[in-house]
């Protein structure tokens, strides 16, 4: 994983384009496709290639995290291609501890993969993942035979297992936290010594992700049966995953950033390696910019955002909610206020995100009114500002955008985007002809 040594420093100032943006650009794979296809070769039969995956601080992790475990994984043509020896659904680790720094994805699904194993387990993480409930993946957990206790003050992490093989059975799930609870759930059912049936509790949150979780276990051998609402879903006692040849595609939580500063600077950007069938939800962020004045074009292979004159738009973006932080800052250049409703859950993410967006778009002259579960932009005069980024790698990347704009936009500690996507401000530089 390379950071630019320009970009570890402790800030970074962004300098504004002198025309609009245009370029294609293809982002590097998708952390959340990779980690779940991590997961799924990792509990498979046989040898899997995972081609075209993230090299990141969060794949890293994960990648740490299973060899910890037992799993052989060998990393192959800087971090892009893995080739990963399946366990067959029995871990070869007996004891183990995991660390999994700020690694949300790392903890929940791990956490539910360790209760196949045999032994004593513990994982734990940086002082914000202490933070970061997990309550409610433990209460499903136990409900289905295992044997978890979370160490941590208020439901949160350290979390110790005593495992022997996952029982089984019937288990409920809160959606109205964090969908990886129920992605961490489904991919280790297959390999449950009976049949697991999984019921959500309430409205579920970031639904694409969930559907995105499916999808790699389909490509994995395995298909489960349920209700279109994710109300319950079935995994039987047959099913096994099977080694596969897996292309991953381009991050599109990333991409958002490059269609944004086609929108801010009126210019266009294209973005290879995905369309509209995407498995990531969160290319309808592109939907959200043709709301506010943009043109989006789709081809079998790209998407392409054309700028435009912005307005201000009133969206529910809980299915997109990886894409908040973008949209807040290209509603800085819109006209008229935006509103962004339905997402409560991105307070538990690597920070606050709803607090820390007030606080930061504050800073650059803007008018905002925070609620409990969304956030209201009325544009001002702009104002130079140093942008802390809380060790949150979107943070730093969405904000960059407003960089690109007006002059005396600086960025602290610009290294977090090490988390997603080290080479992002070399590539940001790149697009905008730098």
């Amino acid at each position: 994983m390379e950071v630019a040594a320009d970009f570890m420093q402790e800030s970074f100032e962004i300098d504004p384009v002198t025309h609009p943006v245009r370029s294609t650009v293809q982002p590097p794979g998708s952390k959340s496709i990779t980690n779940r296809a991590l997961v799924c070769a990792a509990l498979a039969d046989g040898r899997s290639t995972l081609r075209g995956a993230l090299d990141s601080e969060d794949t890293r992790v994960m990648i740490e995290g299973l060899r910890r475990l037992g799993i052989v994984i060998e990393v192959q043509e800087r971090g892009e291609t893995l080739v990963v020896e399946g366990c067959r659904g029995i871990l070869p680790a007996s004891d183990s501890e995991v660390h999994v720094g700020n690694s949300g994805t790392t903890i929940r699904f791990l956490t539910a993969l360790v209760t196949l194993g045999k032994g004593n387990y513990r994982l734990d993480g940086i002082a914000r993942m202490r933070e970061r409930p997990i309550g409610d993946l433990v209460v499903a957990l136990r409900q289905l035979g295992a044997q978890v206790v979370c160490e941590g003050t208020g439901d949160c992490p350290p979390v110790a297992i005593v495992a022997d093989g996952l029982p089984g059975g019937e288990a409920t799930i809160a959606g109205n936290i964090s969908s990886q609870f129920l992605s961490g759930l489904l991919m280790a059912a297959p390999c449950a010594q009976k049949a697991v049936t999984l019921r959500v509790e309430g409205t579920l949150v970031s639904v694409p992700y969930v559907e995105m979780t499916l999808e790699v276990m389909k490509s994995f051998g395995v298909v489960v049966e349920g209700a279109s609402d994710f109300s319950e879903i079935q995994i039987p006692s047959s099913s096994s995953y099977r080694a596969a040849d897996y292309a991953i595609e381009p991050d599109a939580s990333a991409a958002s950033y490059f269609w944004a500063a086609a929108a801010v600077t009126g210019g266009e950007v294209t973005v290879m390696g995905l369309s509209k069938s995407s498995l990531q939800g969160d290319v309808a962020f592109v939907d959200c910019l043709e709301e506010m004045g943009c043109e989006v074009r789709y081809e079998n292979d790209r998407v392409t955002v054309v700028g435009g004159s912005l307005k201000g738009i009133d969206v529910d973006m809980n299915a997109i909610s990886d894409t908040v932080q973008t949209l807040a800052v290209v509603a800085l250049f819109a006209e008229g206020p935006t509103r962004i409703r339905n997402v409560a859950h991105i307070r538990h993410k690597e920070t606050d995100r709803i607090s820390a967006l007030a606080t930061e778009l504050s800073k650059l002259g803007a008018e905002v009114v925070e609620s409990e579960a969304g956030i209201e932009i009325r544009p001002g005069k702009f104002c130079p500002a140093e942008i802390a980024t809380y060790n949150d790698h979107r943070m730093a990347m969405s904000f960059a955008v407003a960089g690109l704009v007006r002059p005396g936009v600086v960025i602290l500690d610009p290294g977090c985007t090490a988390k997603t996507y080290p080479r992002f401000f070399e590539d940001l530089k790149g697009v905008c002809g730098g």
